[in-house]
């Protein structure tokens, strides 16, 4: 792809421009390094974006490297999604790793801190450990076992390895400060015991590095010059710079960070976003309400949309919150003119045009989009029977209510004038259609000259009308800010119950071959994308993608 260059500088982009000119390094050399124990998001894209752009822009290189150290909580359906997502997003890894590819290295470095005194194993339990580490103002407590010979630490390292122990009976700790200030120094472990089945080696171990020990080895292996993470990692920097010196690497790679992404209304912990798909609270990682990159997707959002709104948020190093909508202005942008703009009625209600001729069916011919007159035209199809929409209709209307109500003369787009002069009720009193009679002297597009009307409605013509199903979205959450302090079940009470309608109704027969992933814009509806999950070739789903307008107003340089 073509990378586009950032439109203003952030201070990650002056760090490198400075290693380039000073010589400190020779070739900008960056990593993503998900771990696969679920989907990425779009907080993931905005660290997508970032490392590979800038990578791109001086003519770097990037690799995509699993971090793959915990096998109880990751899968191979998580790798193979998250390798699609990077690809969606137009980006192209220069190197396919995994934290795993490394283990070996990793055990004999482990090893070379026992001969030098900086690990030791210890038989404190997790719970006991979190006891004696301390708080913020009172030291931690050494550990009982910190001053065993480096005899038999090699030698119950091995055991470990060799899987005489149960699952946390022993770990292998650093042995760096327990009163430090510093809480991620006092003595945290680097290996724990578990005895699982890893999806890329298998059943060869059964005690597997800690993230804090492992991130710091791939990257000084692969020579990673920049090693971009979010800002939650600030405080493990002293340990990263620990773990690359006390295991002798030669490669020192360095380690920035910058605020991650926040958005209003959504949930963007990955974690919480597991418990609503366990919950079934959604419909999969690929629900369409999901800020997930495949749920983004389902939902109809473009890679171009999403790499936009990447580069306007820009990189910052305070935490902020994003409003909700830029993300949809920018889709709306993308799409504006690339899509056709056809009719759909979502709540239909029928309309009989009495003085129509019974049996007549014209067709009358409409641009595609009026935008974009390049996308050419498309045939729509007019009788005496048509559907509008439900709220485009009211018996008694309230004060400046200038769509259709009995008596009263309204525009249909591309068609003609009707005026509304009979409804027709059922035994319970609902309105089941309502019977107008139309002027064909009105006819759009022949320059009459005449009557004006204040209300145009949109309709779609019922012969030909193909059934649809329409999936209304709103936000997932009703809160504007994720509670961080929410039990991850009791956070649920913050879900919008009302975060989805599903309606049953018709689009013109021009979306007949309409397949899954196309998008339009549906007159005065909003944006709508096929849903690729349900779509069948009898039945035609949509997504909402987007309202067609917005409040949300875009800052101006």
């Amino acid at each position: 792809m073509n990378v586009e260059k950032s439109q203003s500088s952030n201070f990650l982009r002056n760090i490198i421009l400075e290693d380039l000119h000073t010589g400190k390094v020779k070739e900008i050399y960056t990593r993503f390094p998900p771990e696969p124990n679920g989907y990425l998001h779009i907080g993931h894209a905005k660290s997508i974006c970032l490392n590979f752009s800038l990578a791109a822009e001086f003519n770097g290189k990037t690799n995509l490297r699993f971090d793959d150290t915990n096998p109880l909580k990751e899968d191979v359906e998580y790798v193979e999604s998250i390798k699609e997502d990077v690809r969606w997003l137009g980006f192209e890894w220069d190197e396919l790793l995994f934290a795993s590819d490394y283990f070996d290295e990793m055990y004999e470095r482990a090893i070379l801190l026992i001969k030098k005194g900086k690990a030791y194993v210890c038989d404190l339990s997790a719970e006991e450990i979190r006891k004696t580490r301390g708080t913020l103002t009172e030291p931690g407590t050494e550990s009982p076992y910190r001053n065993r010979s480096v005899e038999e630490n090699l030698d119950l390292f091995e055991r470990m390895k060799n899987g005489e122990f149960k699952d946390g009976e022993r770990v292998l700790r650093a042995k760096i400060d327990m009163a430090s200030p510093n809480i991620n120094m006092r003595d945290p472990v680097l290996y724990r015991i578990a005895h699982a089945t890893h999806h890329n080696t298998g059943d060869k171990w059964c005690i597997y590095p800690m993230y804090d020990y492992a991130h710091p080895l791939e990257d000084a292996i692969e020579g990673i010059t920049h090693s971009i993470c979010t800002l939650e990692f600030e405080d493990h920097r002293p340990l990263y710079d620990w773990v690359v010196e006390e295991c002798e690497m030669e490669h020192v790679p360095r380690q920035y960070e910058f605020a991650r992404l926040n958005i209003t209304n959504t949930v963007m912990s990955k974690r919480r976003l597991k418990v609503l798909v366990d919950e079934k609270v959604v419909d999969g990682w690929d629900d369409p309400r999901m800020p997930t990159i495949s749920g983004l997707r389902r939902r109809g959002y473009t890679p171009e949309a999403i790499r936009e709104f990447c580069a306007a948020i820009g990189v910052a190093r305070s935490e902020s919150v994003v409003d909700h909508r830029m993300l949809e202005h920018f889709i709306r942008e993308d799409l504006k003119l690339k899509v056709s703009r056809p009719m759909a009625v979502i709540r239909p209600l029928k309309v009989v045009i009495t003085n129509y001729p019974e049996g007549q069916v014209e067709m009358l011919e409409g641009e595609k989009n009026k935008e974009n007159p390049e996308l050419g035209k498309r045939q729509i199809p007019f009788s005496r029977e048509i559907y509008i929409e439900e709220e485009d209709f009211m018996e008694v209307p309230p004060p400046k209510y200038h769509r259709l109500y009995p008596g009263n003369e309204v525009r249909l787009m591309e068609a003609y004038f009707i005026k509304c002069h009979d409804v027709i009720k059922d035994e319970e009193g609902n309105i089941v259609e309502i019977h107008c009679t139309y002027d064909p002297e009105t006819k759009s597009g022949t320059g009459f000259k005449g009557r004006k009307v204040k209300g145009t409605i949109h309709w779609v013509e019922a012969s030909q009308a193909i059934p649809a199903e329409f999936r209304l979205y709103d936000t997932l959450l009703l809160d504007e800010e994720e509670q961080e302090d929410d039990e991850d079940i009791t956070f649920l009470d913050h879900i919008n119950p009302n975060s989805l309608e599903v309606c049953q109704g018709f689009v013109e027969p021009s979306l007949k071959d309409a397949k899954p992933q196309d998008k339009f814009q549906f007159v005065r509806q909003g944006y709508f994308n096929v849903d690729p999950k349900y779509t069948t070739k009898d039945k035609l789903v949509f997504n909402r993608i987007v309202s067609l307008k917005s409040s949300y107003v875009v800052k101006k340089e």
